[in-house]
């Protein structure tokens, strides 16, 4: 049980602080987005950024389905257009599940870009973000009973988890399920928060990470504040963070 009590005292401190990381998120999307006029440009600038946020991406994969995206593009009118035009053939509803699972069945793109995509369609339309940054107008602003999120999983969230557990072989699938044991698909939206504590807490790549403030982490993301009162704030936040993961 020793996991759950540290994922709950990690709930609880990512719900406390979502602050920092929603400025830090809304400064990305702007960069991504305001740049762009019309429906079709925004939803593509959005896409090229979240498949390059890759370690190595398939760029021949990539370029097919960016390719194939262009002779379509009245698929990016709508929500539910670009649902169904990626919709795998056995699902029937058109909501965050369908277009996580047709993302994930495109040329080019793996389960943690395809969570990332859905991720960042839910908050940029969810009311909680800047109304400017909205694309579409039929996008749900909750998720559905019956609809499903996922955690975007990558080497930093996986070497978390790792510190908490070592004895399991943690993986994408693993560590939504393991959330969703105790938590609900809203609340797995809150655990996105995590990858942002952990990026800036660690130090190596790799299975060699040691888990630390890291200063020049804070500094690589180009939209991080950078006002010395903030990384003061920041860095103390840190070590709490580093104490509950211990």
């Amino acid at each position: 049980m020793e996991i759950e009590n540290k994922l709950e005292k990690i709930f609880d401190f990512l719900k406390t602080n979502r602050k920092h990381n929603h400025e830090l998120q809304e400064r990305f999307y702007n960069s991504v987005l305001k740049p762009f006029e019309n429906t079709s440009e925004k939803i593509i600038s959005l896409l090229y950024n979240i498949a390059n946020t890759q370690s190595q991406p398939k760029i021949d994969n990539l370029a097919k389905f960016f390719i194939e995206l262009h002779e379509n593009i009245e698929s990016l009118n709508s929500f539910q257009s670009f649902v169904e035009y990626v919709k795998p053939k056995k699902e029937t509803e058109n909501n965050f599940k369908t277009l996580y699972l047709g993302m994930e069945s495109q040329s080019g793109w793996g389960k943690k870009t395809s969570a990332l995509f859905v991720k960042t369609i839910f908050h940029i339309h969810n009311d909680e973000y800047s109304k400017e940054l909205k694309i579409w107008n039929d996008v749900p602003k909750t998720v559905g009973q019956n609809d499903k999120f996922f955690l975007p999983v990558d080497a930093v969230i996986i070497s978390i988890f790792k510190k908490l557990d070592s004895s399991v072989k943690w993986d994408f699938d693993k560590i939504n399920a393991k959330l969703k044991e105790v938590y609900t698909e809203s609340e797995i939206e809150i655990w996105d928060d995590l990858w942002f504590w952990g990026f800036i807490t660690q130090n190596g790549t790799g299975e060699n990470r040691n888990f630390e403030w890291n200063l020049n982490k804070y500094w690589a993301l180009k939209e991080s504040d950078k006002t010395k009162l903030e990384i003061k704030v920041i860095e103390r936040k840190a070590e709490i963070f580093l104490k509950l993961i211990k």
